[in-house]
């Protein structure tokens, strides 16, 4: 096993065997970017040095959920400092523009914008980069599969059939890519009721854990819907940051052992 591995772009520089990036797929707007920023978080709270890229052109979420602003300062060489919380490196395209401007571009302008946060950003020494993905099936991920090493990634979704066609998709898309598909984690299978305790299964029953026996793969992890993420959220504090010690941020610690096991990392806490 290499215990240090440098990528051919020198602002990728890795020291341990791991997630060049690990691409998380939701059908589900937010709550994708909200497990990725959980999982980059659980992987910091195990010791490790870990990154997060917003691969969102359109709609990126991560300057919000980290509570950062402000453009980048440029290094020495010209690159992009990712932006720093919760002892956790950040880009995003959302640091670039302003937070009420619509990026109206076509795909090309989209690649190079893609190219730029790839190549362009002094990441330094990272154990961990985690790239969030936007649902489909199209440029960012194509681009992303041919310029980048990925060690794995993982599928998110919700059980219902409409959100599933989406997810099996992106399994798809993976395997013809040739990247390793970790496993899938079932979002928002069950509501539980603050008050009386009730368990409420808002969109159905076990459908991504019925998928992933279809397909072939390990349920990594399943979540249930709790309605204090969308306040943690707005607030800029995640769940793992929000309550560390809590039920919800066991998930996500569990989940990125359960990651960091399949793909051989090293010095985790």
């Amino acid at each position: 096993m290499r215990t240090h591995w440098d990528f051919p772009d020198p602002g990728l520089k890795f020291h341990q065997r791991f997630l060049g990036g690990s691409g998380v797929y939701h059908k589900n707007g937010i709550y994708k970017i909200l497990h990725t920023a959980n999982l980059a978080l659980a992987f910091s709270r195990k010791g490790l040095r870990s990154g997060i890229l917003d691969t969102d052109i359109f709609g990126p979420s991560i300057p919000t959920l980290f509570n950062l602003s402000g453009e980048p300062r440029l290094s020495s060489d010209n690159r992009l400092i990712p932006l720093i919380n919760y002892g956790v490196k950040t880009m995003s395209m959302g640091y670039l523009v302003a937070p009420t401007s619509a990026v109206v571009w076509r795909g090309l302008m989209v690649q190079k914008a893609l190219q730029q946060l790839l190549h362009e950003t002094s990441w330094g020494g990272l154990d961990v980069l985690i790239l969030d993905l936007p649902p489909g099936t199209g440029d960012v991920q194509l681009t992303i599969a041919q310029q980048i090493h990925l060690d794995g990634s993982i599928i998110i979704s919700t059980p219902q059939d409409l959100a599933l066609q989406d997810a099996v998709k992106g399994i798809e898309m993976f395997r013809k890519t040739d990247i390793r598909v970790l496993g899938m984690v079932q979002n928002m299978s069950v509501f539980v009721c603050p008050s009386c305790g009730e368990k409420t299964s808002v969109f159905g029953q076990e459908g991504v854990r019925r998928r992933c026996e279809d397909m072939g793969v390990e349920l990594l992890a399943d979540v249930p819907l709790d309605a204090r993420v969308c306040e943690d959220a707005d607030r800029g504090r995640p769940t793992v940051v929000s309550e560390p010690e809590g039920e919800r941020a066991r998930v996500f610690l569990e989940l990125v052992g359960r990651v960091g096991e399949m793909v051989g990392v090293e010095g985790m806490g």
